[in-house]
């Protein structure tokens, strides 16, 4: 059975919200699996025949802990995961192309095929207290990510990818 693998860092409770959104809906078409940034390893992403990255944009790029993830797990990887899909959705208090760059370098260094755009959640926080206050993500950008989860898993379960 396919293998969709979900990893996520939320500090205010966005990217959390959007990939547990995401997995919900996969869960229905093929093995999902949901695992923190912090907790994922190198075996987890060998095992997975594909992928959704969510983080959010801190300071203009890629947050720290989703970049410690990538960095921790890009060379054991390297060379085990060509052609397989991926998809990224980032929480952004403006417009979170940055992380969207940052992301897509990493994903084309390991030669992962993304299959569907990049999702942005623009959350526009702005002052501090907008920018450290927890998320909640809006019923329409999370019913995206549900479409996004979905789509991923079935075209994993269909061998599309």
């Amino acid at each position: 059975m396919a293998q969709l693998l979900i990893i996520y860092h939320s500090r205010t409770g966005g990217s959390q919200q959007m990939a547990e959104a995401a997995y919900e809906a996969a869960r229905s078409e093929c093995d999902t699996h949901l695992i923190r940034a912090a907790d994922a390893q190198a075996d987890h992403l060998i095992k997975a025949d594909g992928y959704i990255f969510v983080a959010p944009e801190n300071l203009a790029a890629l947050s720290g802990e989703m970049k410690e993830f990538f960095d921790r797990c890009y060379y054991p990887v390297l060379g085990k995961l060509e052609g397989r899909p991926y998809a990224q959705m980032i929480c952004a208090g403006s417009d979170g192309e940055n992380a969207v760059r940052q992301l897509a370098r990493i994903a084309t260094g390991w030669r992962l095929k993304e299959v569907q755009p990049p999702m942005i959640v623009n959350t526009a926080s702005q002052t501090k207290e907008q920018i450290l206050a927890p998320k909640t993500i809006n019923e329409k950008d999370l019913a995206t990510c549900r479409e996004v989860g979905q789509a991923l898993a079935a075209g994993l379960a269909l061998g599309v990818f």
